[in-house]
Order: structure tokens, then C-alpha cells, then sequence
């Protein structure tokens, strides 16, 4: 992948976040593969939505929207209310492969942006 375009200008800026992400949630809500790590998160997922496109803009090379409203990520440490264990990190991630299967067809960035993903939802384990 090209030092130059970043995978946020890649996968299409922010209109190809808000739809991976759009496409990330309405599998939580309907996979019951997901069902744990739904059972996670409150009723609505609008709020949840809203900060992981915050996030994964900054964090895919875009504007830092998540670090310019809320400060460092820290994300573990924001998670620890949530039992996170191997059922909640398979639904997360069963979720965000088949959205980004579906909405990314970039073959570079999704070889190099996945493998960091799965890296970062194992990291969020929180629970034995």
C-alpha cells in the first residue's frame, strides 16, 4: 500500500467509514452469532455507532474526530464495564469482516488494515 493514501481515502473517506460501520451494526443486531457481544451494549446502538465511526476514522487515517472529542482512546479501559471474552470478541469480529467484505473491495488495504483488527478485539479481552 502506498505511503500517500491512507486506508480511511481508500475505502472512501467518510462516506465509506459511516457505511462500514452503518453495515457493522446492523449485523450486531441481527447475527446470532453476535448475540453476546449485542447483549454487551445498550438497547440502542446509535451512540456506539457514532464513536466507532469517530474512531475508525482517526484510526484508519482520517480526521482524528473519536481523539478530538473524547481524548486518547484508551480503549480497553473504556470497555471494562463490558465482560469481554472469546463470545463477545467472535460476534465483534464475525460483524466487522462481513461488513468490511461488503463494503470494501480495496484487496491492499483490507491485507493490511484486518490483520491489525483482529490484533485490536483480542487486545479488548477483559475477562479470563
Amino acid at each position: 500500500m502506498s505511503t500517500d493514501e491512507t486506508p480511511y481515502h481508500r475505502i472512501g473517506g467518510e462516506a465509506g467509514v459511516k457505511r462500514l460501520v452503518a453495515r457493522f451494526y446492523q449485523l450486531m443486531d441481527t447475527l446470532p452469532e453476535a448475540a453476546a457481544c449485542r447483549a454487551i451494549h445498550p438497547p440502542s446502538l446509535a451512540g456506539a455507532e457514532q464513536k466507532l465511526f469517530e474512531y475508525l476514522s482517526g484510526w484508519l487515517g482520517g480526521p482524528p474526530l473519536f481523539v478530538s472529542k473524547y481524548g486518547h482512546p484508551r480503549l480497553r479501559s473504556r470497555h471494562l464495564h463490558a465482560p469481554i471474552d472469546t463470545p463477545e470478541i467472535g460476534g465483534w469480529l464475525t460483524c466487522f469482516r462481513q461488513a468490511w467484505a461488503e463494503t470494501v473491495t480495496d484487496a491492499e488495504v483490507s491485507a493490511h488494515v484486518l490483520p491489525q483488527v483482529e490484533h485490536l478485539a483480542q487486545h479488548m479481552r477483559n475477562r479470563a
